[in-house]
């Protein structure tokens, strides 16, 4: 499912792929190699405190191994990352309730377009909610999107209370009966504390609204921003539980190991990857293919 990575992420491949290979194809297992090993890592982007997690576990697990067996440790690398990718609680990739979440410019409309066509894809019925009124012209690009994909979208007029036009939406969705609900909210207000009010606000809303249903709270994450969006991360994690994340625009990057960083800080799945332009390039997150294909090539 994953080949496309090779054709479409490149950049990770040249960063990070070719320095593993280096490393995995000569000398011994030593500290100079995990020296180098660190020093890959963190130039990826996978942080500090997250590279030195991931140099202990490896040196615990190469206890009692050949230090010229670099095939085992490169085996226990992959299990390593794996398990960092994988968290005890599964995303669930086909959510009916969907709130995005995520700073502007993270890729957030360009997601539930790509979100959005996919679940058409599947037959659904979609509702999709223009939430981020205070963003000039954000609800206007949304109907763009949703008209050209040919799925119905709740929107209200510039600067309306987002709280309103989530109200709105989400007693449109149960009288049509709609099989999915995307709602985009805004990704700056003039505080963090105006932010967290607001996602809360929306949040509680939607639960009295529909509250049989399970909400699923994902962030996107810009792959470029490396390092700052971790940051930005744990901002809305705090303010609105975030229980999946996206990671966009990984094809523009060669700092692929942001996923390891964010996944191990807040402990959430990733849930999916976009990478182009096209409504088509999105993939549900797979650590295991994801893992492979960055150690290997």
């Amino acid at each position: 499912m994953f080949n496309f990575l090779k054709e479409k992420i490149k950049k990770i491949y040249s960063s990070v792929t070719q320095g593993m290979q280096m490393l995995f194809g000569q000398g011994v297992f030593d500290e100079a190699f995990l020296k180098q090993l660190s020093t890959v890592l963190i130039a990826a982007d996978t942080g500090i405190a997250t590279t030195k997690n991931i140099i202990e576990q490896l040196r615990i697990s190469m206890q009692g191994v050949a230090v010229t067996d670099l095939a085992q440790a490169k085996t226990a690398l992959e299990k390593i990352l794996v398990a960092i990718l994988e968290p005890t609680q599964p995303v669930a990739l086909l959510p009916r309730v969907l709130v995005l979440v995520g700073v502007n410019g993270s890729g957030k409309t360009t997601f539930i377009s790509k979100y959005a066509s996919l679940l058409k894809q599947h037959r659904k019925k979609v509702l999709v909610v223009a939430g981020d009124t205070f963003r000039a012209a954000a609800p206007e690009q949304l109907a763009i999107w949703a008209e050209r994909i040919g799925v119905a979208i709740a929107i209200g007029k510039e600067n309306q209370d987002p709280a309103s036009v989530i109200f709105d939406a989400c007693a449109q969705f149960k009288a049509d009966s709609y099989d999915h609900i995307i709602i985009d909210t805004a990704g700056r207000l003039q505080t963090k504390v105006n932010l967290m009010k607001e996602l809360e606000k929306i949040k509680k809303i939607i639960q009295r609204q529909l509250g049989d249903l399970p909400i699923s709270t994902w962030l996107t994450i810009d792959a470029m921003l490396g390092q700052n969006s971790l940051a930005q991360a744990e901002v809305f994690h705090e303010a609105t539980q975030v229980n999946g994340f996206v990671l966009t625009k990984l094809d523009g990057t060669g700092k692929g190991g942001i996923v390891f960083a964010i996944t191990q800080k807040l402990r959430v799945p990733l849930a999916y990857i976009t990478f182009g332009e096209a409504l088509e390039d999105i993939k549900p997150f797979s650590a295991q293919e994801y893992v492979h294909n960055l150690l290997n090539g």
